[in-house]
């Protein structure tokens, strides 16, 4: 039976509008700020510039593995993270915690990220925290070691660290001299903000009864041209441990000026965001001479500079990695090899957050996670739950010898 013409006019009109009437709901659906179907937009400020410009290859590293990401096939065939290609864009704040806030904006509110990852220092990751708390966007994998990304990550659900952190550093510290120099006098310098203050409380915890054997600590702002009266200071103090909790420039100082002075303490521990085989080198370059080879430090990941790591897969990838997408870098930099591998935290996590990668979600993985980093020492898991959010807590005491580390001792691991 054939209908009326008039009828099938209003059938027709009435599927129209009720499709009108769908779409716009569809259309109405939040989507997720910096996730298209092709591409996810993360970013980052680093010190390109200013008193910690010797970190500046760490984004140029990450922003290596990415493209690495992208120009791979997954594990679903596709290229990049799910068919996702991984922008990241980075700007330099000078470590100058006004630019921080400024361009971490200009990342969200212009950039439109999907998150803001990998930014580097304790007080410009802490100026920018409320307003991303605020705005619910995932400040992840800062590249610092305080102590409140993981203690207090309750009052900020938003942000998360992944590197271990320096009051667990200082306590190794503690607990090494005063096993081995339970007699020493003990001298520290360190930087007067909460990094340098992390480093302090951890290094008293570890000495335990023996935390007064520090005779003298004495303290520098980051803005300060150098570290000549500090220096002048400890040397009076007649102490034979020295304990550098500074960044590169400073720790380099430390060494040349120490040096310069006459004062030479047999054994210094410098804080392994400072103590690489380059910076090292360049401090005995520049004067330091053989105060360098009584240096320990801690390591978490594997050391490029190490010939012990040299036939690792994970090194041999990262070294190809760098050849061809970052050529200008010197592949035995520490710092390199540390943006690498919080790189392929980062895309993990990603991965963890499925294939319609949410804010919400990738903060989620980041809250539940198990896994084993490539690029970190075997054993060192990153593993976070109800009871610890320290994603990475295994560290190894080495000591600088002949221009690269040698571990003095196992895997290390809070108790």
């Amino acid at each position: 039976m054939m209908w009326p013409v008039r009828r099938l006019l209003l059938a027709g009109a009435a599927f129209v509008v009720a499709v009108g009437l769908a779409l716009p709901a569809a259309e109405a659906r939040p989507s997720t700020p910096g996730v298209s179907p092709r591409l996810i937009t993360i970013g980052g400020t680093f010190p390109l510039t200013g008193p910690a410009s010797l970190y500046a290859p760490i984004p140029a590293a990450m922003k290596a593995y990415f493209s690495y990401i992208n120009a791979r096939n997954g594990p679903d065939g596709k290229r990049g993270v799910f068919g996702r290609q991984i922008d990241f864009r980075y700007y330099d704040d000078a470590y100058n915690p006004a630019n921080t806030v400024q361009l971490t904006r200009k990342l969200v509110e212009q950039d439109k990220v999907f998150a803001v990852v990998g930014t580097l220092g304790t007080t410009p990751n802490l100026a920018i925290r409320p307003y991303l708390n605020e705005g619910k966007v995932p400040q992840l994998l800062v590249a610092t070691g305080a102590t409140t990304w993981g203690r207090d990550w309750k009052q900020y659900p938003w942000t998360t660290g992944w590197q271990p952190s320096y009051q667990l550093e200082g306590n190794i510290y503690g607990q090494s001299i005063a096993r081995n120099s339970p007699g020493a006098k003990i001298a520290v310098l360190y930087q007067n903000d909460d990094y340098g203050r992390d480093y302090l409380t951890g290094l008293k915890a570890g000495l335990g009864a023996k935390a007064g054997n520090i005779v003298d600590a004495e303290s520098y702002d980051a803005t300060a041209t150098d570290v000549k009266s500090q220096l002048a200071q400890l040397r009076a103090s007649g102490a034979t441990v020295f304990c550098i909790f500074a960044t590169p420039k400073f720790t380099i100082q430390s060494y040349v000026i120490a040096k310069a002075l006459g004062w030479a303490p047999p054994v210094i521990y410098t804080n392994s965001v400072s103590a690489t085989a380059y910076f090292l080198g360049l401090a005995q370059k520049a004067g330091g001479g053989d105060l360098v080879e009584r240096t320990f430090t801690v390591e978490f990941a594997k050391d490029p500079a190490s010939a012990r790591w040299a036939s690792d897969p994970a090194m041999i990838l990262y070294r190809k990695i760098l050849a061809r997408y970052a050529p200008q870098l010197n592949a035995n930099d520490y710092l390199n090899f540390y943006g690498v591998a919080s790189a392929e935290a980062f895309v993990e996590l990603l991965t963890r957050a499925g294939p319609n990668p949410t804010r919400e979600g990738i903060v989620k993985a980041y809250r539940n996670w198990d896994q084993q980093n490539p690029f970190l020492i075997p054993g060192n898991k990153q593993h976070t739950d109800s009871k610890s959010q320290f994603p990475v807590t295994g560290e190894v005491i080495v000591k600088f010898t002949d221009g690269s580390f040698v571990p003095v001792s196992r895997l290390k691991f809070p108790k």
